[in-house]
C-alpha cells in the first residue's frame, strides 16, 4: 500500500462534488437554495445546452461582503450555522458549506455580488490546483449572480453519465417546479437557450397561489383538488389534495414540503397512502401539494448530502397527525363538496374561484334522518341484494344478525316509492341538492338526475355499496372490538427486536383485538384474535403489524382485513344491476350519497357518479357556434 497523504483541495472538492453535484439540475438546486437563504424575492435562471454549457442564477438578495468572498468558495464555510445548537435546529435550506466549492471543482465558476444598492460590486473565481480565489471589482447591482460553465469539463468520466440535452433540461425544470412551489412569495423565471420557459410572479393571495400550482401541476389538478389547513400540537399541515378520482398511475404528482424543504420520507408516504387507502382504485397513486410546518428542532435535515431526506424526532406523532388530518379531509369530500369547481378557475364566478377548505372534524359524521336506517341499508335483500351473514363475524355479526329479511318488509325506499307525496314535497324545496333530483334510470344500471349544474349520472350499485360499507364501519366503531380466544394458543418465533416491539405496543394490539404474550427472548404466543378475523392467518397478520410498527410506529393491517370483510358484505348487500327503481327510490339513494363519507367512490375505488355541466352538453351538440 502507498503511504498515507493529504488530498489536494481540488481532489477533495471533486470527491464531495460526487455527492452534491450529480448533474446540471443539482447545480440549479444548490444555487437557487442559496439565493432563497439570502432573502431573494426574484430569481432568474438561464441555462444553455441542458445546463451543461451554462447555468446562470441571478438574485436580488443580500449579496456577499468582499471580505467573505474567498471563504465563499472554500469547503465547509457557511454563514448559516455556527455551532451544534444551530445544526440541531436548521432553519435554512443550505448549511453544509459544500455547494460552491464542489461546483467550482468540476466547472468554471464565476460569482458576481454586491451588498449595496449603489456602487461597484465584486467578482470571485476559483483557479488552479489549490483552488486559489481571485477577487476583483466589477459592475453589479444589489444581489448575487453565479455563472457555471462547462460542467464536468475536467472530469470527463462524470460527463459521460449525463443524458441528452432534453432529459437534463427536464430535470432542471422539475427542480425549479419544486422550488417555486416551496416559496410562493418569490418570483422565478427560467430560460433555456434564450427561450423563456417559466415566468412565475410572486403569489401572495390564495387565488394567486392556486394559479401558480395550476401552472406547475396543470389546471386539471387544481380543478380536482381541495384546500386543507389544519393545526394541532405545534404542527400545521396545509395545501391541496387531489380528489380520489384524480389518482395517477405513477407517483409523479406528489409534492411534500417540510418547513419549505421538498423531501421524500417513508413516514409521510405511509401516512398519505393510509389516508387514501379506502378510496383509491387498485394501484393508483394520489396527487397532492402539501406543506408541513413544525419547530426546526423537531426535524433533523442533516441526514443526506442532497437534503432530500429528513428524520422526525417524533415520527409517530407526525404520522398520526398527517393520517388523521388527511383521512378526515378525504372522508369529507362528498358530492356537495365536489360541485361548483368543475369549470376552470378563470371561467368560474368570483365566489367559486377559491378552493374552499375541507372541514376537518373529529369522529364520524352522522347520517341524516332522511337516509336509510341500519336495517334498511344492510338488511338481507336491501335493494335487490341479499347478503348471507357469515357464521363467525363476532359482535358486528351478531348485531347484523337482527337485520333479517323477514323482520321488516317495509323499507324506506319502499316507503318513498309508495308515498309519491313525500317525494313531491322533497322536490318542491327551493334549494336544489348537490346531486339534484332523479329523472330516469338507464339500462337498470345508472340513475340520471338533474341538478343546478346540469346532468348527474350515478352508478347505483357502486353508490349503494359505499353507503352500506360506511354504515357497517360506523356500526363496528360504535362497539368495541370483540376478541376471540384461540382454542389452542399459537406460538410464533420472532426476532428479539420484534418481541420487544410487541411488548412496547401491547396496548395497540389490545385495541385491535389481539392478545399477545411473550414466551421467551424470541418467542410470542397469540392467545386472542379479533372475532371478525376468525380463520385468518393470525401469524402472518401479527408479523405484518410488527413490521409496520418497527418501520412507521403505526399499522392499519388489522383494520384493513376487517374492512375487507365489510366491503365484501356491502357488495353482496347492495342493489344489483337491472333492479328497477322508482323515482322516489332513486332520490332517496341520491340523498344518502350526499350524507355519506367517501361516497364519490365505491369500496374498490371506482367513481360512483359523474357530472356533465350544461356547457359540456352544449359542446356535444355544437350549440352556440
Amino acid at each position: 500500500m502507498p503511504r498515507i497523504q493529504l488530498l489536494s483541495p481540488r481532489l477533495a472538492n471533486q470527491i464531495a462534488a460526487g455527492e452534491v453535484v450529480e448533474r446540471p439540475s443539482s447545480v440549479v438546486k444548490e444555487l437557487v437554495e442559496n439565493s432563497l437563504d439570502a432573502g431573494a424575492k426574484r430569481i432568474d435562471i438561464d441555462v444553455e445546452s441542458g445546463g451543461v454549457k451554462l447555468v446562470r442564477v441571478r438574485d436580488d438578495g443580500g449579496g456577499i461582503d468582499r471580505e467573505d468572498l474567498p471563504l465563499a468558495l472554500s469547503r465547509h464555510a457557511t454563514s448559516k450555522i455556527l455551532d451544534l445548537d444551530d445544526l440541531e435546529a436548521v432553519a435554512t435550506l443550505g448549511f453544509r458549506g459544500e455547494a460552491l466549492a464542489s461546483i467550482a471543482s468540476v466547472a468554471r465558476l464565476e460569482l458576481h455580488t454586491n451588498t449595496a444598492d449603489t456602487g461597484a460590486g465584486w467578482r470571485a473565481r476559483g483557479e488552479g490546483r489549490d483552488m486559489t480565489v481571485e477577487v476583483d471589482r466589477v459592475q453589479h447591482v444589489r444581489g448575487t449572480t453565479v455563472e457555471v460553465r462547462d460542467l464536468f469539463f475536467n472530469t470527463p468520466a462524470r460527463r459521460k453519465f449525463l443524458r441528452t440535452e432534453k432529459t437534463e433540461f427536464g430535470r432542471i425544470d422539475d427542480a425549479l417546479r419544486k422550488l417555486a412551489l416551496s416559496r410562493f412569495d418569490v418570483s422565478f423565471s427560467l430560460r433555456h437557450n434564450g427561450k423563456t420557459v417559466h415566468n412565475l410572479r410572486a403569489a401572495d393571495s390564495q387565488l394567486e397561489q392556486e394559479r401558480r400550482v395550476a401552472a406547475i401541476c396543470g389546471p386539471a389538478f387544481m380543478e380536482n383538488a381541495r384546500y386543507i389547513d389544519q393545526t394541532r400540537g405545534g404542527l400545521r399541515l396545509w395545501g391541496w389534495i387531489g380528489l380520489p378520482t384524480f389518482s395517477r398511475s405513477q407517483a409523479d404528482l406528489q409534492y411534500f414540503f417540510v418547513n419549505g424543504r421538498v423531501i421524500r420520507d417513508k413516514v409521510v408516504t405511509h401516512a398519505v397512502r393510509q389516508a387514501y387507502r379506502d378510496v383509491l382504485y387498485q394501484d393508483r397513486h394520489p396527487a397532492y401539494v402539501l406543506f408541513l410546518e413544525l419547530d426546526p428542532g423537531d426535524v433533523d435535515v442533516n441526514v443526506h448530502p442532497t437534503k432530500h431526506e429528513v428524520r422526525f424526532r417524533e415520527g409517530r406523532s407526525v404520522h398520526d397527525f398527517l393520517f388523521s388530518t388527511l383521512h378526515r379531509a378525504v372522508a369529507d369530500i362528498r358530492p356537495g363538496e365536489a360541485l361548483g369547481e368543475s369549470e376552470p378557475a378563470a371561467l368560474q364566478p368570483e365566489s367559486l374561484r377559491f378552493a374552499q377548505p375541507v372541514p376537518v372534524q373529529q369522529g364520524i359524521g352522522g347520517l341524516s334522518g332522511g337516509g336509510l336506517s341500519d336495517r334498511e341499508l344492510v338488511g338481507s335483500g336491501g335493494l335487490g341484494g341479499g347478503w348471507t351473514r357469515p357464521s363467525s363475524h363476532g359482535a358486528i355479526g351478531n348485531r347484523l344478525a337482527s337485520y333479517d329479511a323477514g323482520s321488516d318488509s317495509r323499507r324506506l325506499y319502499g316507503e318513498l316509492h309508495d308515498n309519491p307525496e313525500l317525494a313531491a314535497t322533497a322536490e318542491g324545496s327551493e334549494e336544489i341538492p348537490p346531486l339534484g333530483y332523479a329523472i330516469a334510470q338507464l339500462k337498470g344500471i345508472y340513475i340520471l338526475a338533474e341538478n343546478a349544474c346540469g346532468l348527474v349520472i350515478v352508478d347505483m350499485h357502486a353508490a349503494h355499496e359505499r353507503i352500506n360499507y360506511e354504515r357497517m364501519k360506523r356500526a363496528f366503531d360504535a362497539e368495541s372490538v370483540t376478541s376471540q380466544p384461540l382454542l389452542v394458543p399459537e406460538a410464533i418465533a420472532v426476532s428479539e427486536k420484534e418481541a420487544d416491539c410487541a411488548e412496547e405496543f401491547a396496548e395497540v394490539f389490545a385495541s385491535l383485538g389481539f392478545t399477545l404474550q411473550r414466551a421467551g427472548p424470541e418467542s410470542l404466543v397469540i392467545r386472542e384474535i379479533p372475532a371478525m378475523l376468525r380463520g385468518a392467518n393470525a401469524e402472518a397478520l401479527v408479523r405484518d403489524v410488527l413490521s409496520d410498527l418497527l418501520e412507521y410506529g403505526t399499522s392499519d393491517r388489522i383494520r384493513t382485513h376487517i374492512d375487507d370483510i365489510f366491503s365484501t358484505m356491502a357488495c353482496h348487500g347492495s342493489v344489483r344491476a337491472n333492479r328497477r327503481l322508482g323515482v322516489a327510490e332513486m332520490n332517496a339513494l341520491l340523498r344518502d350519497m350526499e350524507e355519506t363519507e367517501r361516497s364519490g367512490q365505491c369500496n374498490h375505488g371506482r367513481p360512483t357518479w359523474s357530472q356533465l355541466s350544461l356547457g359540456e352538453l352544449d359542446q356535444l351538440f355544437l350549440r352556440g357556434r
